[in-house]
């Protein structure tokens, strides 16, 4: 007999490990988990310099918008493209801002068919305009059903699509589509009430939230209520109410029978789901208005809260308000991220909750206990009648905020004696303080401001570290309450928004960064390293000759975590905007409604921001090292970045894909990889 020699032998009776050349992106955010994760590695710090932009699709958007008269009006032009596509065998598919769905070729872009539901007609959808996030995607789990694509539409309408031929399913509701303006409590206005987000999937049920007119005119408003609908036939089967009715938990914190006209309180952003504990995340938003209470006195419950309910009834099972009677439009604006870690020995299910104000609340998402207490702390009070503010908010003891919070003098830009001085005159122009002061009628001053802190994008979770990955920006906003002209809103008081801020010399009038990535070790319920997002106005004639660097280019940022690194894009910024009045939320001027506000307008074209050397910064796309927030790469683009990437094997090789364009830029789709 003869022997082999002994490295040999081991090759031969060694396992050999089947290359991996496909992986899924089965959801949005990657998994209804929300981790915003690929277990990928072939793209690593070692050859990550070499991306390279491999493809580019063009969305069926632009030619529909060249061909259609009626999209030249400023008021139907399609909005930002912000949908991250789904990836599922050899086909992508992604929606666009005016509601087409594609499935596309995941290697090279090319489009294989695309459907238009023409989701449009009903005219420009309330709040963002024509914007879309994404799809969902179920089968039956036996093949015997055709797989579907689901997504609701900004008219208001739950469509279900055959993933393989892209045509309505006839058998889904009416004829592939339902209608959501039926089946509330009470009748809607679809002018008021559509949907831009994506909606979920979770044991055979469809769960769709709600995106509602945030400029009212008066305390009665659509409800928020989320609803679950069969995935085969399309039949409503639960509904949950956000404001609890008569014999309802929560019904007490709604007084003076304000219950029974109060809206919105809705979920508009993405959500989360276990389909093995059989349980929906809801983050829902803040009641009618945004900014004043006094037609809605107490708590008000679901509002601003988390709730987990049983997927196939609805059924609460456990909730946290995480603002009681909000006044500060603190809504939770992304789906809560599920992931496990342990923390001092024990391991912990965690749903962990991004919040606008800063805030990380980390719960047992089995029974809703926080992982770490959360204490309530007194809170300043309001000095407008007819208002009562809560003594008292929800404040996380651990992790630490990811973002700044309240405003003093210490929080105002100081690079020298000057602006310094300029900005504390701009300060006392206003009504200003710690976190949860409220909105005054002298106007005052938040930090975070109504976008945030974190937002949509929410943040990125690496399943294997328990580290949670976060972005946010650093952007104040004035709010002035006033009397209404009660011709035209029976509110006690309206809101006005300052979305601009402006500080000494066109700058940010607080200090840097504008935008920024926190990373928590969550083993250890603390931050491991936090680092700025972008340069920044550093060029700005009062800072060029300072030596700064890096302070943020106060763009949101969108994360994407891989097992090598992590992938952040960035949109481009502009420091300097043009002069902006007040707007006053409600009615046709308000802000989300800014797209021809009268017929002169309609058409009109806004003066272009300037973009001199020291306020513009490009988009990005960029890759950290995970463990020390290490700037590894990155890559100017020409475009604006809207979408949150993803990354998959295809035929063995890896993609990092995500959306650009939208307004005034073609709508699209890029595709990043190594070099063949």
């Amino acid at each position: 007999m003869r022997w082999l020699p002994w490295p040999l032998i081991l090759l031969v009776l060694a396992p050999v490990a089947a290359q991996v050349e496909e992986t899924d992106w089965s959801v949005t955010t990657g998994s209804n988990a929300s981790q915003r994760y690929a277990p990928l590695d072939q793209i690593d710090a070692s050859n990550v310099s070499r991306l390279e932009r491999l493809w580019t699709w063009t969305s069926p958007d632009v030619a529909l918008v060249a061909e259609d008269p009626k999209f030249k009006s400023r008021r139907m032009r399609p909005g930002n493209h912000q949908a991250s596509p789904l990836k599922l065998g050899d086909r992508l598919y992604t929606t666009s801002p005016l509601y087409q769905i594609t499935a596309l070729d995941p290697g090279s872009g090319a489009t294989l068919w695309s459907y238009d539901p023409e989701g449009y007609s009903s005219g420009r959808p309330t709040n963002l305009g024509f914007t879309h996030r994404g799809a969902a995607h179920w089968t039956d789990g036996t093949g015997q059903v055709p797989p579907r694509l689901f997504y609701a539409t900004g008219d208001a309408r739950l469509r279900a699509v055959d993933a393989l031929g892209g045509e309505p399913v006839g058998d889904f509701g009416d004829g592939g589509a339902v209608d959501l303006t039926l089946g509330l409590r009470r009748e809607v206005s679809r002018r008021k009430y559509t949907v831009s987000s994506p909606v979920t999937v979770c044991q055979d049920v469809v769960v769709v939230g709600s995106s509602i007119s945030d400029v009212p005119t008066h305390p009665e408003a659509p409800p928020g209520d989320v609803r679950g609908f069969d995935a085969r036939t399309g039949e409503q089967l639960w509904i949950f109410q956000s404001i609890p009715q008569p014999g309802e938990v929560g019904h007490e914190t709604w007084e003076d029978g304000s219950w029974e006209y109060t809206g919105n309180a809705n979920v508009w952003t993405l959500m989360s789901a276990d389909e093995d504990l059989g349980l929906v995340y809801l983050p829902f938003g803040t009641p009618t208005n945004d900014w004043y209470g006094g037609h809605r006195l107490g708590d008000n419950l679901f509002s601003e809260s988390l709730v987990a309910v049983d997927c196939r009834t609805g059924k609460r099972r456990w909730h946290f308000q995480m603002v009681h009677h909000g006044l500060w439009d603190y809504d939770l604006p992304t789906s809560a991220i599920l992931g496990d870690f342990e923390v001092e020995g024990r391991r912990v299910k965690a749903a962990m909750q991004l919040s606008k104000q800063g805030f990380l609340y980390v719960f047992d998402r089995v029974t809703g206990e926080p992982v770490w207490p959360i204490e309530e702390r007194p809170v300043p009070q309001t000095g407008i009648v007819g208002e009562r503010t809560s003594p008292t908010q929800p404040f996380p003891t651990q992790p630490p905020p990811f973002e700044r919070q309240g405003l003093s003098e210490e929080d105002l830009i100081d690079f020298t004696p000057e602006l310094l001085a300029e900005a504390r005159r701009i300060l006392q122009k206003h009504h200003y303080g710690p976190l949860y002061t409220p909105p005054s009628e002298k106007g005052t001053l938040n930090l975070p401001g109504w976008g945030g802190g974190a937002n949509w994008p929410g943040g990125a979770f690496d399943p294997k570290t328990g580290w949670l990955y976060v972005p946010s920006v650093t952007s104040p906003v004035a709010m002035t309450l006033r009397k209404p002209d009660p011709s035209r809103s029976s509110f006690d008081y309206i809101g006005s928004i300052q979305l601009n801020v402006r500080g000494p010399a066109g700058l940010p009038l607080v200090k840097p960064p504008y935008s920024r990535l926190t990373a928590y070790d969550l083993t250890k319920g603390g931050i491991a390293w936090r680092v700025p997002l972008g340069n920044g106005p550093v060029g700005h004639p009062a800072l060029r000759d300072l030596g700064l660097e890096n302070l943020g280019s106060g763009a949101r940022g969108h994360v994407l975590l891989t097992d090598s690194l992590l992938f952040v894009a960035t949109g481009r910024q502009v420091f300097e905007l043009p002069e902006m009045a007040e707007l006053e939320l409600f009615g046709e001027s308000a802000v989300g409604e800014l797209a021809g506000t009268n017929e002169e307008e309609e058409g009109a074209p806004r003066p272009a921001p300037p973009m001199e050397a020291w306020n513009f910064e490009p988009s990005r796309l960029s890759a950290f090292d995970k463990a020390t927030g290490e700037l590894l790469w990155s890559t100017e683009l020409d475009e604006q970045i809207g979408g949150s990437p993803i990354s998959y094997l295809h035929e063995g090789k890896q993609y990092v894909v995500f959306a650009v364009g939208g307004q005034a830029e073609p709508a699209k789709l890029v595709a990043y990889g190594l070099p063949d």
